[in-house]
This record gives structure tokens, sequence and C-alpha cells, in this order.
């Protein structure tokens, strides 16, 4: 008798093992993998719509990829967001069932200068002039007074430079260096996304 029971529930078992096969065949999906120009592709938001209505939505993994499975045949749209990158989104992605349909072509997220804070500045000689060449080395200064190293930029022909940074509240030191000029350096409060400017003047070393 419980060898009846057995070979009972061994035959359940695989019918839904097959059934849910054959319902998985009348499915498809979306997989692909998302890149970002800063950070990690790490949770990138995914979202999947139809005719304006949200029907799947998942995150990337830290190396960007994803999968949406068990979407009904048809034609979708596809949304990824991130906070500080771009809004990136592919429509007309069409779903047939059996097996996931693959994107990655436009999966591209550039950061979002609009939440982004900016230091600009420029370097000058002992007579005001545009000081090419200088290299300018970015720090954030921590509660301790200690400076972190973070960054590093030379001066252009006009001697400006700039940095891309987060918008959260931060004290930056930005230090230009030159040869044989004295070494310059200026502290900058950021607390917010929006452009931060200064002029950085350097003087000749003593003789």
């Amino acid at each position: 008798m419980r060898l009846k029971r057995n070979i009972g529930a061994i035959l359940i078992a695989l019918a839904a093992t097959i059934l849910a096969g054959a319902q998985d065949k009348n499915f498809g999906g979306i997989k692909g993998k998302v890149r970002v120009e800063k950070g990690s592709p790490a949770g990138v938001s995914v979202q999947v719509h139809q005719d304006e209505r949200e029907i799947a939505s998942v995150v990337t993994d830290r190396n960007g990829d994803f999968v949406i499975p068990h979407l009904p045949p048809g034609t979708y749209s596809v949304t990824f967001r991130k906070p500080g990158l771009s809004v990136g989104e592919i429509s007309k992605v069409a779903v047939r069932a059996g097996k996931p349909v693959s994107i990655r072509d436009g999966l591209f997220l550039t950061v979002d200068e609009g939440s982004l804070a900016f230091i600009r500045g420029s370097v000058f000689d002992q007579n005001g002039r545009s000081f090419p060449n200088v290299r300018v080395e970015l720090g954030r200064v921590e509660g301790d007074g200690s400076v972190k190293k973070l960054d590093a930029r030379i001066t252009t022909e006009s001697g400006s430079f700039a940095f891309r940074l987060p918008p959260d509240a931060a004290t930056y030191r930005l230090t230009a260096r030159a040869d044989h000029m004295e070494t310059a350096s200026k502290d900058v409060k950021v607390d917010g996304a929006e452009i931060y400017r200064l002029a950085i003047s350097l003087q000749p070393q003593p003789k």
C-alpha cells in the first residue's frame, strides 16, 4: 500500500514538472547586461512596461546582468534607473514564447550631471596669467583633519580644471603643484548638486 502511495506521489510530481515546462514554453522573457559610465552597475532598477502599465521589475546584479522571466508574448518597453545616472529606455522589445530575448545594445547609462557637484577652477601665475600644465590634486578632508587623496588633473592651456563629485556634504582640498613654484591649496565646502568655482594663484619659490 505504501509503495502505491509513493508511486502516486512520484507521478504527481512528474506531472507537475511536465506541466510547468509546458507553461514555460508559453512564455518568454528579457535578459541583458547594463554598463555604467561611473560607479557600479549593480542595483540598477529594470522596469518592464506594456501600454504604460508596469508588468515586472528587477535589479541588476553586481555585474550589471538581469533576467526578467515569465513574460507573455508581446511588445514591451524597458526602463533603467539608478540615482546619479541618466534614465535609459529601450522600446519595442518583442518577446516570443520559448526563451528570453537578449538586449544588450544601448544599455549604457551615463552620469546625470544634474545630480552631481562640480568643482571648476583656474590656476594663475604671480602676474595673473593663466597657468597651463599644473597638477591639481583633489582630496577629501576627513573628520580628524587628515586628507584622503581622490583624484588629480592637469590644467588646460587656459589654466582650467574640473572635478565631478557626489552632492553629499563634504569638504575638499585642492592642491596645485608646478615646477619652481610654491605649492598652494584651497578648501571647498560642497553641500549640494551645483557648480563650485575657485581660483588658485602660484608664487615662485624663493631663490
